[in-house]
This record gives structure tokens, sequence and C-alpha cells, in this order.
């Protein structure tokens, strides 16, 4: 799933969490054989708490996008929404789009973007965001 070029221009605009809290989750493997992390670890913040973790990873010829709704917030909020994609800096888009409801951990659709820059980015619809490290 492709967005607009404007669409990650105005991600692009937000500035990223300079402080980087400890690690919150060891993520699983999706679907297919491994997957490597590669960038920055970008954590959004909402409500005065971090409300998730964003990676990167490359793995089965293609770049995902990872996030992770940390415990403290699934505990103290009954309900979230949350949106994860990888970024692709050539074009400007955001490919595998991913949004859900309540989960506690969100892989984007794998992007055909490993010969591209990208960055994963991820976010509360109408709300925060974060986006990790670009990655070349």
């Amino acid at each position: 799933m492709k967005l607009a070029k404007g669409t990650l221009v105005a991600f692009m605009a937000v500035p990223a969490i300079a402080a980087i809290p400890p690690t919150a989750h060891a993520e699983t493997a999706l679907g297919c054989g491994s997957k490597v992390q590669i960038g920055s670890t970008a954590h959004i913040r909402h409500d005065g708490q971090i409300f998730a973790s964003v990676k990167q990873f490359k793995g089965c010829g293609k770049n995902w996008a990872y996030l992770y709704v940390w415990s403290g917030y699934r505990k103290s909020h009954r309900t979230w929404n949350a949106c994860v994609a990888v970024a692709d800096e050539r074009d400007h888009s955001l490919e595998g789009t991913q949004c859900r409801t309540r989960t506690r951990q969100i892989w984007s659709l794998g992007a055909d973007t490993l010969r591209h820059c990208t960055r994963a980015v991820g976010w509360i619809p109408s709300g925060p965001r974060a986006r990790t490290s670009k990655v070349c």
C-alpha cells in the first residue's frame, strides 16, 4: 500500500525523540526466515509515557517496519490505535502500511525497497509519531 508523497513529508517534519529508553520487548519473527534490525529504534510518547517502539528490519528480500506497544501503556489504557510503515525516501511514499486497534505488535507488509534509502515510521492516527534513522 502506498500513501501520497505529502504524507511522508509530514512525517519527516516531526523531530525524532532524542532520549532512547531501554529495550521494551524482543520482537518475534514474522512469517519467513530471519530478520535483522537496521537503523535506530524510535519511540512514540503519548499521555506522558512511552506508547510504542518503532524499528526497521531487513530480511526475506524486503524491508519491514515494526511497532510494539509498551506494556505500561497497555495497562493504563483500555484501547488504542496505531499504524506502521516503511518510508521510501526515493519517492517519498509509505510502503506496506498496517494499522491495528488494541494490538500489542504490528508488522508492516514487506516492502520491496532494499535498494532504496528507507526508515520505519509509526504513529497514532491524528496523534504523535516517530521515525527511525534513515538506512541506505
